[in-house]
C-alpha cells in the first residue's frame, strides 16, 4: 500500500512539471495566434507565479484541515480545468483567467506532496521526485513540439497535457483512502541518518510559537531563495551570457544549457543513491561547494571551453541542495511546524525563481551580461553562508537542550 502510493506520488511528481514549461514552448505560436505582444507571456508567467506563492502560503492551514489526499485531489483537478482552459481561450484575456486556477493548484501540490514525502518517507525518494519532476518539465515541450511541427495547433498540446492531468484525477479519487493509512503507519525517524552529534531539536514541544518565528526558520528561507535565484537565472541568462560575452552561436549556447538542466537531473538520480549512505546536511554542503566551483570556474577569464565544465558542474552541485533542504524539514522545524514551514519555503523558493532572474536582466540592461557570472557566485556564496549560519544554530541548539537534560 505504501508502496503503491508512492508511485501515485511520483506520477504526481510528473504531471507536476509537465505544465512548467508549456508557455515557453508554445508562446512562439500562441503570440502569432492572438496578436499579443511578446512581454504578454512575462505578464501570464507572473500571474501563474503568483497564485504559486499565495496557494504555498496557506497551504499549511488549507492542508491541515482537508488532509494532503484531498488537496493533492482538488488542486491537480484545478490544474486540468486550467490547462483545458488554455486550449479553449478565445482571447489574453481568458489566458489570464486560466492562469490563476493553473498556479494556485500548482503550489498546493508542491508543497502539499514535498511535506509528505518528507515525513513519511526516506531521503532518497525526495531526490527522486525532484528528478521525475524534471522528466515532467522535459516531457512538456517535446509533447508540445511534436504537435507543433506536426502542423496542429498549439491548442491541442495543452488538450493532451490537461487529458493526462485529468486521468491522474481519477487514479487519485479512487487512492483517497490511501494517504491517511500510509501516514498512520509510517515510523520514520525525522533524524534517520543523523549522529547523536548532529541531532536536531524538533520544537515539537512549542506549542503557541508562530512556524516563522522558530529559530533557524528565516535562514533556511534565506538559502531557499538564493538557490532557485541561481537554478532560475542560470536557466533564463545562461544562454544569452554564452552568445554575447563568450561569442558562441545560439545552437551551441542552447545545448550547452541542456548540459546544466541534465546535470541537475542526473545528479537528483545519483543523489537518491547517496542518501543512503550519507546525511541530506552534507548533501547539502557538498552540493553548495561543488556549485559555487563550478560558479567560479564562469566567473574567471578562460577559454570558452572551461564555460560548459562550470555550466555541468553548477548544474550537478544544485542538484541535491533543494530536495535535500526539503527533507530536512521535519527534522530542523519539527513535524507539527513542518507543512507550515514547508509553504514558506516553497513560496519562498517561487519567489527566487519569479523576480531574481528579471534583477540580473535589468542590471545587464544598463550595464552588461558579463556580470552573469558575478551574480551566480554570489547566489551561491550567500546560499552557502545561510546555511551554513542554519547548521551552527542548531547544533547551538542541541547542545543548550543537552546541557539542560543533564542539569
Amino acid at each position: 500500500m505504501t508502496t503503491f502510493l508512492l508511485v501515485i506520488i511520483y506520477l504526481a511528481f510528473i504531471s507536476l512539471g509537465l505544465p512548467d514549461s508549456l508557455l515557453g514552448a508554445a508562446w512562439p505560436v500562441m503570440q502569432l495566434d492572438y496578436g499579443a505582444q511578446l512581454e504578454t507571456a512575462g505578464f501570464l508567467f507572473m500571474t501563474i507565479a503568483g497564485g504559486t506563492i499565495i496557494s504555498s502560503l496557506v497551504s499549511g492551514r488549507v492542508i491541515k484541515r482537508f488532509g494532503t489526499g484531498k488537496v493533492t485531489f482538488v488542486s491537480v483537478l484545478m490544474t486540468a480545468c486550467a490547462l483545458l482552459g488554455f486550449h479553449f481561450s478565445p482571447s489574453i484575456v481568458w489566458l489570464v483567467i486560466c492562469a490563476i486556477p493553473l498556479g494556485l493548484g500548482a503550489g498546493a501540490v508542491d508543497a502539499g506532496l514535498n511535506n509528505y514525502v518528507a515525513t513519511n518517507y526516506k531521503a532518497h525518494h525526495m531526490s527522486w521526485l525532484h528528478c521525475f519532476w524534471g522528466v515532467g518539465a522535459s516531457l512538456g515541450p517535446i509533447i508540445m513540439a511534436s504537435f507543433i511541427s506536426g502542423g496542429n495547433t498549439w491548442r491541442n498540446g495543452y488538450l493532451v497535457i490537461s487529458c493526462i492531468q485529468f486521468a491522474l484525477v481519477i487514479i487519485l479519487l479512487f487512492t483517497l483512502p490511501l494517504w491517511g493509512r500510509v501516514k498512520n503507519k509510517s515510523n520514520l525517524s525525522l533524524s534517520e541518518g543523523v549522529t547523536d552529534s548532529e541531532r536536531i531539536t524538533t520544537n515539537e514541544d512549542i506549542e503557541d510559537i508562530k512556524p516563522i518565528k522558530i529559530k533557524g526558520v528565516k535562514l533556511a528561507l534565506i538559502a531557499f531563495l538564493f538557490y532557485c535565484g541561481v537554478e532560475a537565472t542560470m536557466g533564463l541568462w545562461g544562454s544569452s551570457f554564452l552568445v554575447n560575452v563568450k561569442g558562441l552561436s545560439a545552437a551551441t549556447a542552447a545545448s550547452w544549457v541542456s548540459s546544466y538542466y541534465l546535470g541537475i537531473t542526473v545528479g537528483r538520480l545519483i543523489t537518491g543513491f547517496i542518501t543512503f549512505k550519507t546525511t541530506n546536511r552534507t548533501l547539502i554542503r557538498a552540493g553548495q561547494i561543488i556549485a559555487l566551483f563550478g560558479a567560479v570556474i564562469l566567473f574567471l577569464p578562460l577559454p570558452s571551453a572551461f564555460s560548459l565544465a562550470g555550466f555541468i558542474i553548477i548544474g550537478l552541485g544544485l542538484a541535491p541542495i533543494f530536495p535535500c533542504m526539503l527533507h530536512e524539514t521535519p527534522a530542523r522545524f519539527g513535524k507539527k511546524h513542518s507543512q507550515t514551514i514547508m509553504g514558506y519555503q516553497m513560496a519562498i523558493a517561487y519567489t527566487g525563481t519569479t523576480f531574481m532572474p528579471p534583477l540580473l536582466g535589468f542590471m545587464a540592461s544598463y550595464l552588461t551580461l558579463g556580470f552573469f557570472p558575478v551574480c551566480i557566485v554570489v547566489f551561491v556564496a550567500a546560499m552557502l553562508l545561510s546555511s551554513e549560519k542554519l547548521n551552527d544554530l542548531l547544533k547551538k541548539q542541541v547542545l543548550l537542550k543537552t546541557k539542560s537534560t543533564a542539569m
